[in-house]
């Protein structure tokens, strides 16, 4: 399979996901709330492996281990999507992570999850334009992490994955909680989910076309990563006190760090 076929299959099996939402919300709340604290540790420890172990090496390598090329992109994706956070993107990853906590709010109160509200909150839409951003930036990721190296591809897909299962899961709960019917909130979650498409066309016409593209939207993609994980989900972790809670959620941590490292280590022997 060429680069692209990769690209384009990974990025379908990643907006699957937006389905996780609606399956979720059908289940047992309690059953939910206790298992998205690790998921969202395994996610944190996949997002700083990929980064540190996959993306920034393979930039190294295309720029040269002493270009301050590397460094600089590095602190654009951190400091870009902090200033993306300050603004409008990001609010979905808290909004997910309140659903794990006791008493989490997965039916919101004052509205029945059936039929649409005559005037949905402005939450709503903010909530689309955010996500649908988000997912094309997931898609350029993807796409041009493909095209440098294989195992970069797979570890930047399955670090988008496990923190787009928490962020889906949110991003649902507010459309219902913002005023949509199950079926309209979870048809409007899909089409953002599919954005990542066209972010997988741009970065692969341009990746082809623009020498360096590719090479550079790998330390700024780790930057966002990095990002992400200190910023929205580490600080989820030490919320729980729990003493067993919070080993558990350590060594999902250093597992999803430890799975990026035996992929490189195994994609590089191959």
């Amino acid at each position: 399979m060429t680069p692209a076929l990769h690209a384009f299959l990974a990025v379908f099996l990643v907006s699957l996901l937006s389905l996780v939402g609606v399956v979720t919300l059908s289940r047992d709340p309690d059953v939910l709330r206790r298992r998205l604290p690790l998921l969202v540790s395994l996610a944190a420890g996949f997002l700083v492996g990929g980064a540190m172990l996959h993306l920034l090496p393979e930039a190294e390598e295309a720029f040269g281990h002493h270009s301050l090329e590397v460094p600089l992109l590095f602190l654009a994706g951190f400091l870009g999507f902090f200033l993306l956070e300050r603004g409008l993107w990001f609010h979905h990853h808290a909004d997910a992570v309140r659903l794990s906590e006791p008493g989490g709010d997965l039916h919101p109160p004052g509205h029945g999850l059936g039929e649409d509200c005559a005037e949905p909150h402005p939450v709503v839409w903010m909530n689309l334009v955010g996500d649908g951003a988000h997912n094309l930036i997931d898609g350029m990721a993807i796409g041009a992490a493909f095209l440098i190296d294989p195992a970069a591809g797979v570890a930047t897909t399955v670090a988008i994955a496990l923190h787009e299962i928490p962020q889906e899961i949110g991003d649902f709960a507010v459309l219902v909680h913002g005023g949509l019917s199950v079926r309209k909130a979870l048809t409007f979650n899909v089409l953002s989910a599919f954005v990542a498409f066209a972010g997988v066309a741009i970065a692969l016409v341009v990746g082809q076309r623009v020498e360096g593209f590719s090479a550079a939207l790998l330390p700024v993609t780790a930057g966002s990563f990095v990002y992400i994980a200190a910023a929205n989900l580490i600080p989820e972790i030490h919320r729980h006190r729990d003493r067993s809670r919070a080993l558990a959620q350590a060594m999902y941590l250093f597992g999803g760090v430890g799975i990026t490292l035996l992929l490189r280590l195994y994609m590089h022997r191959h």
